[in-house]
């Protein structure tokens, strides 16, 4: 029902942005300063991935060596989160351009964005040209909503930034099953050698606020507010997927992607924002530091149990906390905050006063090895300041 007005959308939008595209040009860059991602002066970067197949919420990706085969070797993913992008196209420009340097010289196999992506009020014009410079640099890429992108869970407006994003071929973004909660809970299965499954990546909607109809459909108590969580039937959705992977496969080994974290990674670290945070002792801590309470979700809708139940995620990443930047391993599985590249929003230099050579803003890099292990690492902008 949507298909109508958001092919007429789309089109005024592509025929506004080339129509600034050619200011820009002819003042040399310098006008209209909406141009963000332009002013950031992104290159082509490329990859060695191609898609080999993909349907309703799948997509199938392979890396290849320099002979045209799948390859095992290590497969980087670079995630952020948080990017803010809104009405400060100084600070959204260099937001960007961080992004794309930390793309430039890392060379990952796929970009992750774990929401709160495009907040402005002009959405749909930034979201295209966000995906289009996305296009230019010429990566894989792929994003979860956050609670800021829209107030609608599946609406028109949703509907169609996801549909601004995966119009384009570098954009590995699906609508998702119908039945589910929200839009784009999808999957990215990672193929090797053989028709082998590396990984499979599962991205997920997180929603925004508690709703009675939530609290009906999925026995939440009445006093509980703030932060949604995950749906049943997105928890079922991706057991079924576990499952169909496994007989297909004969092992799935995943990650899962979304934006409000986990109930499970308040139990990290104890303490508040006036006097400090320390490990609990429960997880181990790997890297970083809590500086925020963890704004998860006060009902814990089962996830964290399906995952032990079916003994496949390996890892699960989350935004929405931009001053929190750990990892931590809970019961075998790494808790991981996407590193945060936000600078139009609240940071560790708005809050504290640091030199921003001491920002924790930068991008986090997961590598897939070829026995199916997994390493972390985080990289700071102040690479670049």
């Amino acid at each position: 029902m949507y298909t109508v007005w958001s092919f007429l959308r789309q089109s005024a939008v592509r025929i506004h942005l080339a129509a600034a595209k050619a200011i820009f040009k002819a003042t040399g860059g310098k006008l209209p300063k909406s141009l963000f991602c332009s002013r950031a002066n992104p290159q082509k970067v490329g990859t060695s991935v191609k898609i080999l197949g993909e349907g309703e919420y799948w997509t199938d990706i392979a890396k290849f060596d320099s002979d045209g085969n799948i390859s095992d070797e290590d497969f980087v993913i670079l995630s952020t989160t948080d990017l803010h992008l809104d009405t400060d196209h100084d600070l959204n420009t260099k937001t960007v351009e961080m992004l794309y340097k930390h793309i430039r010289d890392s060379k990952p196999d796929l970009v992750v964005l774990t929401g709160d992506v495009i907040l402005s009020k002009f959405q749909q014009i930034d979201a295209i040209q966000f995906a289009q410079m996305m296009e230019k640099i010429g990566v894989y890429w792929t994003a979860v909503f956050g609670n800021h992108e829209v107030r609608e869970e599946k609406g028109f407006y949703k509907y169609l930034l996801m549909k601004s994003f995966a119009d384009y071929d570098h954009c590995l973004c699906k609508h998702g099953p119908k039945e589910l909660f929200g839009y784009g809970n999808h999957t990215v299965n990672i193929i090797g050698k053989g028709g082998k499954l590396r990984k499979t990546l599962f991205f997920l909607d997180s929603g925004r606020d508690i709703i009675d109809k939530y609290r009906e459909e999925h026995g939440c108590p009445a006093e509980y507010d703030a932060y949604d969580f995950l749906k049943n039937n997105q928890i079922d959705f991706y057991k079924k997927e576990v499952d169909r992977l496994k007989a297909k496969y004969g092992e799935c080994k995943s990650l899962m992607y979304m934006h409000i974290p986990l109930p499970e990674y308040s139990l990290a670290f104890s303490g508040s924002y006036e006097e400090g945070f320390v490990p609990t002792g429960e997880c181990e801590i790997l890297y970083g530091r809590q500086f925020e309470s963890v704004g998860s979700s006060k009902f814990n809708s089962g996830m964290f149990d399906a995952i032990l139940e079916k003994q496949s995620t390996q890892a699960v990443f989350s935004g929405h906390d931009h001053i929190n930047d750990w990892c931590a391993v809970y019961k075998g599985v790494y808790l991981v905050y996407s590193q945060t590249d936000c600078y139009n929003l609240y940071h560790v230099g708005t809050k504290f006063g640091w030199d921003e050579k001491d920002w924790t803003h930068g991008v986090t890099l997961t590598t897939l090895h070829a026995d199916g292990t997994l390493d972390f690492a985080q990289r700071f902008n102040s690479l670049y300041v």
